[in-house]
């Protein structure tokens, strides 16, 4: 899995993907023409250029549960990895906040 659907109050927002040289996230064509799009985070304003970082974008990885509420997800979910994307992918798809991941496979749209 490299490439996860993000969501903003179960809107469509955008798309982070894993590359070879880190991460990249942008967003959505139809979320940035809506008239009441909102940034998923005050560190990734809405833009029609994508972000890109060497490392997971600390608002995502933030997203990522911790301690033994990760260790529960992670038994719960049968997941093996520590891989901080696919944790991401996975564990986020039921989040506290307004903003969800889901991951994806490539091709799979």
């Amino acid at each position: 899995m490299n490439r996860a659907k993000v969501y903003y109050d179960k809107t469509l927002a955008g798309y982070l993907e894993k590359t070879d040289f880190g991460y990249r996230f942008s967003y959505d064509s139809t979320y940035l023409k809506q008239s009441e799009a909102k940034p998923i985070s005050l560190t990734l304003p809405i833009s029609n250029y994508p972000y890109n970082s060497n490392i997971l974008f600390p608002f995502f990885d933030g997203l990522i549960p911790e301690g033994w509420l990760l260790n529960i997800a992670k038994e719960y979910w049968n997941f093996k990895s520590n891989d901080r994307f696919e944790l991401l992918a996975t564990l986020c798809r039921d989040t506290i906040g307004a903003v969800t991941v889901i991951g994806e496979e490539v091709g799979s749209e």
